[in-house]
């Protein structure tokens, strides 16, 4: 039986938006306008620096503001470049903000969903490239909020994080609410922790954890259909 959910609350980075296409477009973009050499294997050093940094992220043991330069200064040291890892960040942040390529399925998911439902995005990604990403996007006129961490100064999975989107939202009932991504630690885990729906979005196949109650699992967006109205 479908359900329906007032509000569904999507994460944008791999759910949404298709962001290793933007990522390495993004990075191949930035080395280019600071007239560095750019090396395909550079992409998977980053790729591996930036995910162990949001891991932290997560775990509330560095700040975004850490973030946004660490990684650089990490890549820099990786493959000797020298420079400013400040003046890589921002152009790199400039790059992604302007990448606005949706995942398959993400526009015609909103498309049908919005005529019913309040769509937000929760997103723990940087203020400057999900606002400036959302504003060239195709689907900026579905969104009714835009939840971002850095604004509000907490992170998913934590409980600060959902306190401020259900208030941002209007403090909807629990039941009222559905959030689906792609994270199992941030968007799947948060959620449940905080006692909301869930929609594990899994377009690889990875096997369910045994430990985590996920109301829904989807490989396509288009599934979602087949559990919401």
């Amino acid at each position: 039986m479908k359900k329906h959910y007032p509000w569904l609350w999507f994460d944008a980075d791999g759910t949404l938006f298709d962001y290793n296409r933007a990522e390495a477009a993004a990075l191949r973009s930035t080395f280019d306008s600071l007239t560095l050499p750019f090396e395909d294997s550079y992409l998977d050093i980053y790729r591996k620096i930036n995910h162990g940094l949001w891991q932290a992220l997560e775990r509330q043991e560095i700040t975004q503001a850490v973030l946004r330069n660490r990684r650089f200064e990490l890549l820099m040291e990786a493959i000797q470049v020298t420079g400013s890892p400040e003046q890589m960040s921002s152009t790199y942040v400039e790059q992604l903000s302007i990448c606005s390529e949706l995942i398959d399925g993400a526009y015609e998911i909103l498309q049908a969903l919005h005529e019913k439902s309040q769509i937000a995005i929760v997103t723990n990604g940087l203020q400057s490239v999900q606002r400036g990403r959302l504003a060239h996007s195709s689907i900026r006129s579905f969104i009714n909020e835009l939840i971002i961490s850095e604004e509000i100064g907490a992170a998913k999975p934590g409980r600060a994080f959902f306190d401020a989107a259900f208030a941002r939202c209007g403090h909807p009932a629990k039941s009222d609410v559905l959030i689906v991504g792609d994270s199992l630690t941030s968007d799947i885990q948060g959620g449940v922790d905080y006692g909301i729906d869930t929609c594990w979005y899994n377009p690889i196949g990875d096997p369910s954890p045994d430990d985590v109650v996920i109301t829904f699992e989807i490989k396509y967006l288009r599934e979602l259909l087949e559990f919401v109205e």
